[in-house]
């Protein structure tokens, strides 16, 4: 069946009709316009013919609006393994260590306590009689302060840390894997604190088989989870060196493609998918669950279209009243359907405008489905002949109906 292509007159007076509806808000008449004008031009194919069924789908599901998404798990964060039995081997012991912080305090503080009293009596007197031994007196007061109030402190952050060793080991729980961020939650620290906290027991062997992630985002406890982690890493490296060979290999086939293809018909592909994806945006933004079935089917009809006419660029001229004035028309009513639907009120006339819309879109999904089909029909002919020409063979080789099952000899 061939189609009447020519009468851009018809193509003009859809494009005015539409973008007059649009303008003036009044869809009343569009419909029946759009669909005669099209009759016209099909020379009548969509009132005599059924369109071909086409599998394409609802559109449904693919495009499921009702679906919520899957938020995304945080980068560096691993689930960590339900607890079992306590773990030994894992951590060091701290009882000595807290014993020898305490120690450490007692003496730093109480000989520096004595030692700071010395030393104030001793200025005390050194400026009401003044004498060279209370000078020296001073001066070896103020020495032995000193290595006292080291003492003092490194006992008390030796302590602190000891303290928040226990918390982190209360916080894990004995599991396998930790996040920083649970660890500095129960310890009211930033992150970049308990991560340079973590290294330092990490380095003095606190935690006996830990180990932190490239990330620092995550305290893996024990050899075996942390093999776990760098064999995934590997995975991932691999996976992602083989996506980005398989990206780099297909866009070399695309650059190859597009180099030995026509120049217009290149442009014209260029510019349906320019097209297509004005589609797609007013479908994301229409919410209706119907409206966007329809969508979807033109998409998709869309789609196919423009992939025939890359396979066969010799139907590119089919397809030049689709080009200049029915995508034109579907995007600009569209647009018009998303910015009606985006009003807070849905009166009478908003909810008239969009149903006419809609059943427009149903006319132009019935072209676009002819106008497929009527691009396949070179191949449907060289199909018949094919089919023709075999059976032709098979006869004149007396290997059709009973003549097969004997190969031809007669009985």
């Amino acid at each position: 069946m061939k189609y009447n292509w020519d009468l851009d007159n018809l193509g003009e007076n859809i494009k005015r009709s539409v973008w007059d509806a649009v303008d003036t808000k009044d869809f009343g008449s569009l419909n029946q316009t759009i669909r005669n004008t099209i009759n016209s031009a099909f020379g009548g194919a969509m009132e005599s013919t059924t369109p071909p069924d086409i599998d394409l789908g609802t559109g449904a599901s693919a495009r499921n609006k009702s679906n919520a998404k899957r938020k995304p798990e945080p980068a560096g964060t691993y689930e960590a393994k339900a607890p079992s039995e306590p773990r030994t081997g894992l951590y060091v012991g701290t009882a000595g260590k807290k014993a020898f912080a305490i120690a450490l305090m007692a003496v730093g503080y109480g000989l520096g306590g004595i030692t700071a009293l010395a030393f104030l009596a001793a200025g005390i007197s050194t400026s009401m009689i003044g004498g060279g031994l209370l000078h020296v007196a001073l001066a070896t007061l103020g020495a032995l302060f000193v290595p006292c109030a080291a003492m003092a402190v490194v006992g008390t952050r030796r302590l602190g840390r000891i303290k928040r060793f226990q918390l982190y080991l209360n916080t894990i729980k004995g599991e396998e894997y930790c996040n920083v961020k649970d660890l500095s939650g129960r310890i009211m620290k930033p992150d970049k604190y308990v991560v340079k906290d973590l290294a330092w027991m990490l380095k003095n062997m606190w935690f006996l088989q830990g180990h932190l992630d490239d990330n620092n985002t995550c305290l893996m406890t024990t050899d075996s989870a942390y093999r776990e982690y760098r064999r995934l890493m590997r995975q991932r490296e691999e996976q992602l060196k083989a996506e980005s060979e398989k990206a780099a290999a297909a866009a070399k086939e695309e650059r190859g493609r597009k180099q030995s293809m026509d120049p217009q018909v290149l442009t014209v592909i260029e510019k349906g998918n320019e097209f297509i994806k004005k589609i797609r945006a007013c479908n994301d933004a229409i919410a209706g669950e119907e409206v966007s079935a329809k969508i979807f089917r033109m998409e998709t009809l869309t789609r196919r279209i423009f992939a025939r006419v890359e396979e066969e660029p010799g139907t590119v001229g089919d397809i030049r009243r689709m080009m200049e004035y029915y995508l034109p028309t579907a995007v600009k009513l569209l647009e018009a359907y998303k910015d009606l639907d985006a009003q807070p009120v849905q009166g009478e006339n908003i909810l008239t405008s969009k149903r006419e819309i809609e059943e427009t879109l149903d006319t132009l999904n019935g072209a676009f489905e002819v106008l497929l089909d009527d691009m396949f029909q070179d191949t449907a002919w060289d199909v018949s002949s094919d089919v023709s020409v075999l059976k032709t063979m098979l006869a004149q080789e007396g290997l059709t109906g009973k003549d097969f099952k004997t190969g031809g000899k007669q009985s």
